[in-house]
């Protein structure tokens, strides 16, 4: 999903090359962002031996997945369901952005998007 793809934990299992090219473009994209932290802040991230700024990439999720949650959904209609099948006839519904629920469904976040 879109989380992992950010954070860089995506098991993408499609064209190699593609892959690699969204790699490329993510560490671009947050490398802008980390040149205009402040010195203070770039301090927390010294120890990313690779640049893939992969500690940035959890941040930046962390902060921002409600409002790419909202951009995602704000087309959607006021009667449209998000659902995931977990199971065990278990099924999480969650509604559209702020339809009942004030809060982004984040329960699969940090759980491998093979096991989901």
């Amino acid at each position: 999903d879109l989380g992992d793809i950010i954070r860089g934990k995506d098991l993408f299992l499609g064209d190699k090359k593609e892959k690699l090219d969204l790699e490329k473009k993510l560490k671009k994209i947050f490398a802008k962002i980390y040149e205009n932290l402040t010195d203070e802040v770039k301090k927390h991230y010294k120890d990313d031996i690779d640049h893939n700024l992969y500690q940035l990439r959890e941040d930046w999720w962390a902060l921002n997945r409600e409002e790419v949650w909202k951009a995602i959904t704000c087309k959607a209609e006021q009667g449209d369901i998000y659902s995931k099948y977990l199971g065990k006839g278990i099924t999480y519904y969650y509604y559209k952005c702020r339809h009942g629920d004030e809060n982004v469904a984040t329960n699969l976040d940090y759980v491998p998007q093979f096991l989901r």
